[in-house]
């Protein structure tokens, strides 16, 4: 499923890979986290995705004309998890709806790990 933006000039087409990638890269910028995971059971959670990867570790639905994403994150040893993600809920929704102009409903965070911070 995608979002059709008209134009004067012409269609825009955004698709929820776009969403999905967007929403990782403004995830993977927050302090605290360490990385991403698969939200597919069958891809395990032990692995942390990498930069090529993050859009597997969002889920984005369309409901209406907002967009909900949930992020499968994991965190720092030591961190203070509902500051960081009230952060990773900002920035996701602030990225996306900038670069894209589209609306996000909600953003939630799962995390799914915690690990010692090198």
């Amino acid at each position: 499923m995608s979002k059709e933006i008209l134009t004067p000039d012409g269609r825009i087409v955004i698709t929820k890979e776009v969403v999905a990638k967007l929403a990782g890269i403004a995830t993977t910028q927050c302090f605290g986290i360490i990385g991403m995971v698969s939200s597919r059971i069958s891809d395990g959670i032990s692995e942390i995705l990498g930069k090529e990867a993050l859009a597997r570790g969002v889920d984005v639905v369309t409901k209406g004309e907002k967009f909900a994403i949930r992020v499968n994150v994991v965190v720092g040893f030591g961190t203070k998890i509902p500051m960081i993600a009230n952060n990773v809920i900002e920035n996701v929704k602030y990225t996306v709806e900038r670069y894209t102009g589209l609306v996000v409903g909600n953003v939630e965070v799962c995390v799914r790990g915690v690990r010692v911070i090198d």
